[in-house]
């Protein structure tokens, strides 16, 4: 049901994402992701500075004078968005959890890509796929997925990121751009990721929220798994343990950019509550680059 609060959240993702892609992404987007190759377009007489080796041959002989042929990018793509909805997603130090940056990523990639006439869909998963939307266009597709991430209630908890690679390379065949959302609190999907990314354009999206890397400086606060619900009270008055606390985090973190390296996949880490436009601009600009 679409209560007042969910439908104004909506409406403000809508405004905050469009705005964004209007003015910094949609071009770049286009230039940042192929095609699925070139398509033939015309025969038309040759033009100083034509690529010579363009010439159709057959239709010069005819005509008696140089033709070439053109060839157009086949544009369209599908994008997929894979987004996590375990328990530590719910998470958030400040005004907004993991979930609520997943829901303004999905909308502006999603946006992005209608603007490219690129068809978009969705998977969201916890220890299992929880709901599949098949790749469609259009605005109002965009808003239906933004209000899925927002006020979908999962069954599960906890996190298999290679069980929604597994569901996703068996229902997706055709060469597609996926981006994973996830906090990626999970290890048993290396596998699965470097199978998909073999197949697909696959961008993976590491959401943090800075509390995870950097403790409070003193007290005791009582620490909760969000995926297995298990407390602990830690007192972080203590430096040593302070220290503890963002070793374990940076190491963590290391551990899993290191992953992405290892199986080539790109992936833009993301700080919740902190602005990430600027780090979504410079991924699109190293993307052209590399074309």
């Amino acid at each position: 049901m679409l209560t007042r609060d969910l439908i104004r959240q909506i409406r403000r993702i809508e405004i905050k994402t469009r705005r964004i892609v209007d003015e910094n992404l949609a071009g770049k987007y286009h230039s940042a992701f192929k095609g699925q190759g070139m398509e033939f377009s015309e025969v038309r007489a040759y033009q100083a500075g034509d690529d010579i080796r363009s010439i159709d041959w057959n239709v010069t002989a005819r005509m008696g004078e140089p033709f070439i042929k053109k060839f157009v990018e086949e544009r369209e793509l599908t994008v997929m968005m894979l987004v996590d909805m375990s328990g530590s997603t719910e998470y958030g130090s400040g005004m907004r959890s993991k979930r609520d940056v997943a829901a303004e990523l999905t909308a502006m990639f999603a946006f992005s890509a209608i603007r490219n006439q690129d068809k978009v869909g969705c998977l969201i998963f916890t220890d299992h796929v929880e709901l599949y939307i098949a790749p469609k266009k259009g605005k109002n597709h965009v808003l239906r997925l933004i209000r899925e991430i927002l006020a979908f209630e999962p069954k599960g908890v906890k996190t298999r990121i290679g069980d929604a690679f597994k569901y996703f390379s068996k229902i997706m065949k055709r060469k597609s751009v996926v981006f994973a959302i996830s906090d990626f609190m999970d290890d048993n999907y290396l596998r699965t990721m470097q199978n998909v990314q073999s197949k697909h354009d696959l961008i993976a999206i590491p959401l943090y929220d800075p509390r995870e890397l950097e403790p409070p400086s003193s007290g005791l606060f009582q620490l909760e798994d969000g995926e297995t619900g298990e407390e602990v009270i830690v007192d972080f008055s203590s430096r040593r343990v302070r220290d503890a606390y963002r070793l374990a985090a940076l190491g963590k973190r290391a551990e899993l950019e290191h992953s992405f390296k290892r199986s080539k996949v790109d992936y833009i880490p993301i700080a919740c509550g902190e602005p990430y436009e600027q780090e979504l601009v410079k991924f699109f600009k190293t993307r052209e680059l590399r074309r």
